[in-house]
């Protein structure tokens, strides 16, 4: 939203959440409704009537439920028939422009419906709680020394102000005479791959900590660790930060081109990885 009234300050904007924020801009018109109750929302698009939708509601547990079966249906309810009821609105409404994710979305393009989906690498920045809070809570468990594999695996990470600025050059292609992004899925990230690792160790610096020792740990052992950990929750209930999950999580490659993005959105991350993690560690201490 911020980046939207920076760069467009032209376009109306209409907020869809299912409760109202806690600090409310006055230049903003919010609605509440539930992306999963499709009369909900159909009622609420056709009346809006809304040019273009970003569509960026989504369920992503946090990590000690995230491998768990408990929010499964949920999950699948918020991402996937949310998608599928917005989608639905968005066409009984007359909506020219839909970006979001993923596969209903690039099967919905037409020519009188423009939809592609961004496809953004794990994110951080500002507001993060998924990704700096956990790192940064391995200092006082003293986990920092302690690597799982060789730790050379490379990550995509990706500002979130950066895809802010993703979607609305989506939003800029789509409604262009020439939507040369539409029906397209479109990787997103910072360009600049970096070991899981590494990206620790430049978070923990923020916090003035420096691991003086490093001990490697067996993929196989971790993963032997994960699923006593895993039947330990299944026996109390108690949710672990370890399974066999993470485990493939903090060994995993996991990064992308982002040749499409740059050559159908003109996309370039404005801010790097420094640049964002300084700023992050920096907004989390206040």
């Amino acid at each position: 939203m911020d980046a939207i009234q920076e760069q467009h300050l032209e376009w109306s904007i209409t907020v869809l959440d299912i409760v109202l924020p806690k600090a409310p801009r006055d230049n903003v018109v919010y609605e509440i409704g539930d992306v999963t109750n499709l009369k909900s929302v159909t009622a609420i698009i056709d009346r809006i009537k809304p040019k273009v939708i970003i569509h960026t509601a989504g369920l992503v547990p946090e990590l000690a439920g995230r491998y768990g079966r408990k929010l499964k249906e949920r999950v699948w309810d918020i991402n996937v028939n949310g998608t599928r009821n917005m989608l639905s609105a968005a066409k009984k409404a007359g909506v020219e422009a839909f970006a979001a994710a993923e596969a209903l979305v690039l099967s919905a393009n037409t020519p009188l419906l423009s939809t592609c989906s961004l496809r953004p690498s794990v994110l951080f920045g500002p507001g993060d709680y998924q990704l700096i809070p956990p790192i940064h809570a391995m200092i006082p468990k003293r986990e920092t020394n302690f690597i799982i594999g060789p730790g050379s695996n490379l990550w995509d990470v990706t500002y979130a102000p950066n895809i802010a600025d993703a979607h609305i050059l989506a939003v800029e292609n789509l409604l262009s005479s020439s939507p040369t992004a539409a029906g397209e899925a479109i990787f997103i990230s910072n360009e600049q791959p970096i070991t899981f690792r590494d990206f620790c160790l430049a978070v923990w610096k923020e916090f003035g900590h420096i691991p003086k020792w490093e001990v490697h740990i067996p993929v196989s052992v971790a993963n032997l660790a994960g699923w006593v950990a895993e039947w330990v929750t299944w026996v109390t209930g108690t949710p672990t930060t370890v399974s066999r999950g993470s485990v493939l999580d903090a060994v995993g490659t996991r990064y992308c081109s982002g040749e499409k993005a740059r050559r159908l959105l003109g996309y370039k991350p404005r801010v790097g990885i420094e640049e964002g993690i300084r700023i992050s560690c920096n907004v989390s201490t206040q």
